[in-house]
């Protein structure tokens, strides 16, 4: 199957024989040619992304035109069909960017909020695919929604933590931040992420943040402090967020499933998806 198509500046599709070549939502946005390991801080490293990014969606989305649109999309799609479609392209991103053979044991964070869902749902996908995940979920919703997710992957076997464990960077291949979205608000940290967030960015594993890396404000990027995440890479979901424009690494866009009204309304595209990607 042909995954990860639409590569900035190309418009060819590299072939990948891996778990996660079923999934069909999911394109690249930005390859660096930098280690994954590493994401450098070099200002022109972080323009080439950010005008990488702008070029193929369009346009960055500010927090207020996320909202918005994920409000019309909740016209015609359910909270949970929009849940299972994004958590698939992440869990197919991830297994694109570590594959199984070198990273088979990814440590999934989630939040209490629908980001969190989002990692139930790819730590679910990931189990499917042959990766051996663990979550830490300290705040788990009561919703019926995110109950059942929960349910799921307990179902699985994947265990499911309260707090960071010690010894994780060891024990584990990578990080999944599924902390926050574009809904959080700089200065609204609570326990227990404002240890969990600081224990994250401290960690040696190399991390993958959804959407928005977890404690960014979604319009202006990190707050220049040292514990400010710095994944090496980031999924955006239905289009790249304005705080996007700071990131310098590989990048990836999940959520083939946006109508041309919506695209139009708000001025942005999406890159091409090759075959059924």
């Amino acid at each position: 199957a042909l995954l990860a198509g639409g590569l900035l500046g190309h418009n060819h599709a590299r072939r990948f024989a891996g778990p996660a070549s079923l999934p069909w939502m999911l394109a690249l946005l930005l390859r660096s040619p930098l280690s994954l390991q590493t994401v450098p801080s070099h200002p022109a490293a972080a323009r080439m992304a950010s005008s990488g990014a702008s070029a193929a969606c369009g346009r960055l989305l500010s927090a207020a035109e996320a909202a918005a649109v994920d409000e019309e999309l909740f016209e015609s799609f359910s909270v949970d069909s929009l849940m299972e479609l994004a958590g698939l392209s992440v869990a197919a991103a991830l297994a694109d960017a570590f594959p199984l053979s070198s990273h088979p044991r990814p440590l999934v964070v989630c939040g209490p909020g629908n980001n969190g869902g989002d990692g139930l749902v790819a730590a679910r996908h990931l189990w499917h695919f042959g990766y051996r995940p663990t979550i830490i979920y300290p705040k788990r919703s009561q919703k019926p929604l995110f109950v059942n997710l929960a349910a799921q992957v307990g179902a699985l076997g994947i265990p499911v933590l309260d707090a960071m464990p010690p010894g994780a960077d060891e024990a584990h291949h990578m990080l999944l931040d599924c902390v926050f979205g574009f809904s959080f608000k700089p200065g609204s940290l609570r326990a227990p992420f404002d240890a969990i967030l600081p224990a994250m960015a401290a960690s040696t594993l190399p991390l993958v943040s959804v959407d928005v890396p977890s404690g960014w404000d979604v319009d202006s990027g990190p707050a220049g402090g040292a514990d400010d995440l710095r994944p090496a890479v980031l999924i955006s979901l239905t289009a790249p967020k304005a705080c996007a424009a700071h990131f310098d690494g590989r990048h990836y866009l999940g959520g083939r499933f946006v109508p041309p009204a919506i695209l139009e309304k708000y001025g942005f595209t999406q890159p091409a998806f090759s075959g059924a990607e």
